[in-house]
């Protein structure tokens, strides 16, 4: 559920990743694949792939899976082919949500997709409809106890940063093709990097102080993270930490 910087949030969606494993290993092939096959097999050249690598690397996906799933997207060896697609919609509470995909049958997908909003409150809309809610950039999630924020905001901007926000925990933004470089280089400095990849961030959000509707809400998104094609899910719901915690 990129795309909101509550803490809580964040930790919601990777406690959903990591309780879908086996799930979560054949989304991050997918997009080693696809990275390999837009930009060329090797990282030093293809920032999309080196993100995808580490991303994979953190999930400890075996390194044999990994090594293919590159020949795959280079043509190396024959595989599926995949395309992406991103879906725009609304949630429960009127909440925004694009959900980006990898697919080898669109067919298969889009009324996957849509029965899933349709059965859980929300519905399908065309292109267009939300991705104006949104923008993309780069997002750095700091981990970490007794960080102090103004080290941390000198260290980010320093780096090419260009906001650090503290909402339960820090964040650090920066423009989508340099967030690798960013991450480095807080890295080297010392700082715990939870996770760091390009995202799509609400312009505004929604403020949802209801538990129920919250449920509904986060129900909404596991499921569509949960599906085997999806890669992202993005929303403008902000869901306070009190509540979350009601919640779970």
């Amino acid at each position: 559920m990129s795309g909101h910087s509550k803490w809580a949030n964040i930790k919601h969606r990777k406690a959903a990743q990591d309780a879908k494993r086996g799930n979560l290993f054949q989304k991050l092939i997918k997009a080693i694949i696809i990275a390999a096959k837009e930009g060329g097999g090797d990282p030093a050249t293809n920032i999309r792939l080196k993100a995808a690598l580490d991303r994979a690397k953190a999930a400890s996906v075996p390194s044999n899976n990994i090594e293919r799933a590159i020949k795959r997207g280079t043509g190396e060896i024959e595989g599926a082919t995949y395309e992406e697609l991103a879906y725009e919609g609304y949630g429960p509470e009127g909440v925004a949500v694009i959900v980006e995909c990898l697919t080898d049958n669109k067919n298969r997908t889009t009324p996957e997709i849509r029965m899933i909003f349709d059965r859980n409150g929300g519905s399908l809309g065309a292109t267009g409809c939300v991705a104006w809610m949104f923008e993309r950039r780069g997002v750095i999630n700091i981990g970490g106890d007794d960080l102090n924020e103004e080290d941390l905001m000198e260290a980010a901007l320093e780096a090419g940063a260009e906001d650090v926000e503290n909402d339960g925990g820090f964040v650090v933004y920066t423009d989508p093709s340099v967030v690798d470089e960013v991450k480095e280089d807080l890295e080297s400095k010392g700082f715990a990097i939870d996770e760091a990849e390009s995202q799509l961030v609400p312009k505004t959000t929604v403020k949802i102080t209801n538990p129920d509707k919250a449920r509904k809400i986060l129900k909404l998104m596991d499921l569509l993270e949960g599906h085997d094609d999806v890669q992202n899910v993005s929303s403008n719901f902000d869901i306070p930490e009190e509540i979350m915690d009601q919640v779970e």
